[in-house]
This record gives structure tokens, C-alpha cells and sequence, in this order.
């Protein structure tokens, strides 16, 4: 069963969703500033996002809606591609311990 996130009807609904990889990182949070209150006065008011710029690193990013730029379908695709050949070189690694270790176990 998928989680819901239900979102006031008086918000606006946010651009980007959970997970979803852009120009500056994938969003892993989003939280947002409602008109009228002191956050939205300081900081403006609308949709804000937390990036991980790099699945590598510990670094985060809090960034506005408008500071964000989604990726195209060509980028999208050449990422998800790298990452799957580098999960395929994982699997095939580990496909080659196994078959070691079998080799070793019926051996001995």
C-alpha cells in the first residue's frame, strides 16, 4: 500500500514530488510556508524542498520551487540507465562470489 500525504485544499499543490530526481539533486522532504505566517513574511510564502545533490555525500540543500529545474526526459534516462549498469555490476559481482563459494563448498 502506497503512504498518503494529504495536502489542505486551500495550499497550492507542490511542483516537485518525493523522490523525484531535478537539475539540483533528488528531493527527499518538502514543507511549505503558508500566507500569513511569520515564516512566510521572513522567508516567503510557498512550497520548500530538501535535496540531496549527491547520493555520495551527507550535504543537503533547502531550496524554493522556483530554484528548482526538473530534469529532461533524455537526462532522467541517462540517469536511471548509469545507475541501473551500476547495480547490473553489483549483481554480477556478487553472482561470482556466490559462484566461488559454491564451487569451494562442494569441493570440500
Amino acid at each position: 500500500m502506497q503512504p498518503t500525504i494529504s495536502i489542505p485544499q486551500h495550499w497550492p499543490y507542490p511542483r516537485f514530488a518525493l523522490d523525484q530526481r531535478t537539475q539540483q539533486g533528488l528531493i527527499l522532504g518538502l514543507y511549505y510556508y503558508p500566507s500569513g505566517t511569520e515564516l512566510a513574511e521572513q522567508f516567503d510564502a510557498g512550497w520548500r524542498y530538501v535535496l540531496m545533490p549527491n547520493k555520495n555525500s551527507d550535504e543537503i540543500s533547502y531550496l524554493k520551487e522556483d530554484q528548482i529545474q526538473p530534469l529532461t526526459p533524455e537526462e532522467l534516462f541517462q540517469q536511471i540507465t548509469a545507475e541501473i549498469d551500476f547495480y547490473q555490476q553489483q549483481i554480477n559481482i556478487l553472482n561470482r562470489q556466490l559462484t566461488v563459494l559454491t564451487r569451494g563448498a562442494n569441493n570440500g
